[in-house]
């Protein structure tokens, strides 16, 4: 996942402008937040055209430190800054026109800016240039320049642009596929503590993708993604731990760590929560629980959890025996063109009556209608 990057200009607390008294005593005003003044004296130098005092009146609006919140006016200095070639200006200038805040949203406009910044080195810039050439936003779709200025922003060290140049490599866009080159750059995020990296890390090591199979260095890396409350990592852990893979089997480990991925709406958590319970693995067999994440899970469109439904209602499990509704889930997790489903279904039909048929079928194309939301 390429993460767009929002840091505004930084509100600095050391000056070496030519107005440095100016910006010094603003500095001081605002560690002591006071607003009022610090607005004051950086105004003086901003008055002057200090770059320093420019970006740090536009900081005051910008948050409404001690005023009401303005973007409009933050913009108008930022923009007195950026015109002086100040590359912090210059792309918080491209954050505004991009997300539109004081200003209409304008994405050629932003690139326009990220690039006279990137060209200065500014690390945000060089990211997010990069995001919006891979997503094709406000300039034509282009991943091998996504990637050269990922590399750069990398090369100073940003966690972001080293786990994006892994996922690059991972999936050959902007570069030739290399699950090595993929595994060297997410380790140097990893190591910084990028969850993401973490756990695509872990899922290289639990698949031997360019790295040799190993489930407990795997386990280690969604131990401290998980740790952060990755979803992704925590899922994985319950895995780990229902299969006994990197670490002992272990069903009410499993469950603890499916339950918390499933508390964070990760559909296959609230599936494999829906199967324990089913079947009693780490938890007192439960068929009510067991609907309940399986409906859950259900509601987010996986088929599976379609099937699980269909099978419960076929069979009364927790729930009256419902073959209208055991068909219009069978049809629907059917739509995929699942063998079992679409026996089972025809197998529910037989003994339903035509009308109770037609029901189901409009039942049907009414939830997927809404999502597969309020289904029941």
């Amino acid at each position: 996942m390429k993460k767009i990057k929002c840091f505004i200009a930084f509100l600095i607390v050391f000056s070496s402008s030519i107005w440095a008294n100016d910006v010094k005593d603003g500095d001081i005003a605002l560690n002591k937040k006071d607003y009022v003044t610090a607005l004051e004296k950086y105004k003086i130098a901003a008055s002057k055209n200090d770059v320093i005092g420019q970006i740090q009146v536009g900081n005051i609006y910008y948050f409404g430190l001690g005023l009401a919140q303005d973007y409009k006016e933050a913009f108008r200095w930022y923009a007195l800054a950026a015109a002086q070639g100040f590359a912090d200006a210059q792309y918080t200038l491209g954050v505004m026109y991009r997300d539109g805040q004081g200003v209409k949203q304008d994405y050629k406009e932003a690139i326009r800016l990220f690039s006279l910044a990137a060209l200065q080195g500014q690390l945000n810039a060089q990211y997010n240039l990069g995001v919006l050439y891979d997503a094709g936003v406000g300039v034509a779709l282009d991943h091998a320049e996504a990637v050269r200025w990922w590399r750069l922003a990398a090369a100073q060290g940003d966690a972001g642009a080293q786990f994006n140049l892994g996922v690059a490599y991972e999936s050959g866009r902007g570069v030739a596929h290399d699950y090595k080159e993929a595994v060297r750059w997410w380790k140097l995020a990893a190591v910084k503590g990028y969850v993401d990296a973490q756990t695509n890390l872990g899922l290289a090591y639990s698949k031997g993708d360019g790295v040799a199979l190993d489930h407990a260095e795997a386990v280690r890396w969604w131990r401290l993604a998980a740790a952060k409350g990755d979803a992704g990592a925590q899922f994985n852990l319950g895995n780990a731990h229902r299969r006994g893979l990197g670490v002992t089997q272990d069903y009410k480990e499993a469950v603890r760590w499916y339950a918390l991925a499933a508390s964070q709406n990760d559909e296959l958590a609230q599936y494999n929560l829906g199967l324990a319970f089913s079947n009693g693995q780490g938890v007192e067999q439960d068929f009510k629980a067991a609907f309940r994440w399986y409906k859950a899970a259900a509601e987010q469109g996986l088929l599976s959890a379609h099937y699980s439904l269909a099978m419960m209602y076929g069979n009364g499990q927790g729930l009256q025996q419902d073959l209208i509704r055991a068909h219009m889930w069978f049809n629907l997790a059917a739509a995929s063109g699942n063998s079992d489903s679409i026996k089972n279904r025809d197998l529910a039909a037989s003994n339903m009556t035509p009308q109770q048929i037609e029901l189901a079928k409009k039942m049907a194309s009414e939830c997927q209608a809404r999502n597969f939301k309020n289904c029941d």
